[in-house]
């Protein structure tokens, strides 16, 4: 039987058999929506992860020398008090850094803390997020300014008091005011702000435009307490090709200053985008296993009715058997007829569940604070899956009716 015709029977047979075809579909379609969903909400906190965090929090070819690592998952209790014993990142260890480093390397000094802020306009609010840096800084996050300037070498070198604010901190302290060339008071200090840097959104939840940058030698660095441990320095390659040759450059001038022998571990972290989303894709894996896995076992269950279902049809048409058997069909002809109407039948739940899946998944994204994106390979997959399970779940039925007896067939009410 040619392949377009056995389809255009399996179509007919769920047309004439509504209810029994929709048991049918049900277990893959149900399986399939759910392998759809996990895997796209997986996707998009994937690219969350990714574009936003590595793009907006770590940068592009930019590492960080810290006392320990500021993402870290499965962290032993043992491993977390060897990380307390570290020495301090200090300035001098910033300094020494930087003449390591090549003329074509971007480098600063970073240190960060929560502090209170307040106006003339509004005397107070929810914790800023103070940092105080190097003029680098801004060029290596890639920090782009909305309105004003931002303060350089010369002015952070002299400390001026000035400042740089995020667009929730002008809306906040500078109510329908221009705040540029206004004072802003973090803790006690008083800065004067001269930029405002474009909207940034958030990264898991902490929200990048409630943010204030000052000059590293200016007050803040006494507020974020950066001479007694520095938060970290910050190093840029200028291509991804130099990345790793900086990065040993860093390692061998901080296990000189810390006297390390050969055979002793880093006593310091050099943390990077890729460091850092190594083990986002370790949990990444495990997450998209979890959810091919769970609705798999739902697909069994489908594959199981699917195979009753096709027994029960079986036995419904044993007199259509025998008369097609009569006029010279072969038991292959049967077998393919029976197999391609459970692939059909299965493969259609499959496009349904994906319909579904892809539609449940943007309704997660709408209602919580979870990302989707929808993967298209898992679409592939889940319509491969489908069609495979049922010409898994059809095999037996169709043996069953490939094997019957044409006579006893055609006797058959």
């Amino acid at each position: 039987m040619p392949l377009l015709e056995a389809v255009r029977l399996a179509l007919s047979q769920l047309r004439v058999q509504k209810l029994k075809s929709f048991f049918t579909l049900l277990g893959v379609t149900i399986s399939v929506m759910f392998l759809i969903a996990v895997v796209s909400i997986v996707e998009g906190m994937s690219k969350y992860v990714e574009q936003d965090f590595a793009g907006k929090f770590l940068g592009v070819n930019v590492f960080n020398l810290r006392k320990n690592p500021d993402i870290a998952t499965d962290v032993t209790e043992a491993e977390w008090r060897a990380w307390q014993r570290r020495p301090r990142i200090t300035i001098e260890d910033a300094e020494a850094v930087r003449l390591a480093l090549p003329a074509d390397a971007r480098w600063a000094m970073h240190d960060i803390t929560w502090a209170n802020a307040s106006s003339h306009y509004q005397p107070g609010g929810p914790q800023v997020l103070a940092q105080a840096v190097t003029a680098d800084f801004f060029a290596i996050k890639d920090l782009v300014i909305e309105r004003g300037r931002l303060f350089g070498e010369q002015e952070d070198a002299v400390g001026a008091p000035v400042v740089v604010i995020g667009t929730e901190i002008a809306e906040r302290y500078f109510p329908n005011l221009d705040p540029l060339g206004r004072e802003l008071r973090i803790n006690r200090f008083p800065f004067r702000v001269i930029g405002v840097l474009e909207k940034q959104g958030t990264v898991f939840g902490l929200s990048l435009d409630r943010q204030v940058i000052a000059p590293f030698h200016s007050q803040m660095s006494r507020l974020t307490h950066a001479r007694n441990n520095l938060y970290g320095v910050v190093v840029q390659a200028p291509s991804p090709q130099a990345f790793n040759g900086l990065q040993e450059i860093v390692r061998e001038v901080m296990r000189k200053r810390h006297r390390l022998r050969p055979a002793q571990p880093d006593d310091f972290s050099l943390e990077s985008s890729a460091s850092a989303l190594g083990q986002w894709m370790t949990i990444k894996k495990y997450m998209v296993l979890a959810g091919i896995v769970l609705p798999a076992i739902g697909l069994v269950v489908g594959a199981i009715v699917i195979m009753n279902i096709m027994l029960v049809a079986v036995a419904e048409r044993t007199r259509e058997i025998g008369i097609r058997k009569s006029l010279g069909a072969r038991r292959r002809d049967i077998v393919a007829q029976f197999l391609v109407e459970s692939a059909t039948l299965s493969a259609i739940g499959a496009i349904i569940g994906v319909g579904l899946g892809i539609g449940l998944s943007q309704l997660v994204a709408a209602l919580s604070p979870l990302p989707a994106a929808v993967a298209p390979w898992s679409i592939v997959v889940a319509v491969a899956i489908g069609g495979g399970v049922g010409i898994l779940a059809g095999a037996y039925p169709a043996s069953r009716a490939a094997r019957l007896d044409p006579i006893i067939a055609l006797r058959a009410d």
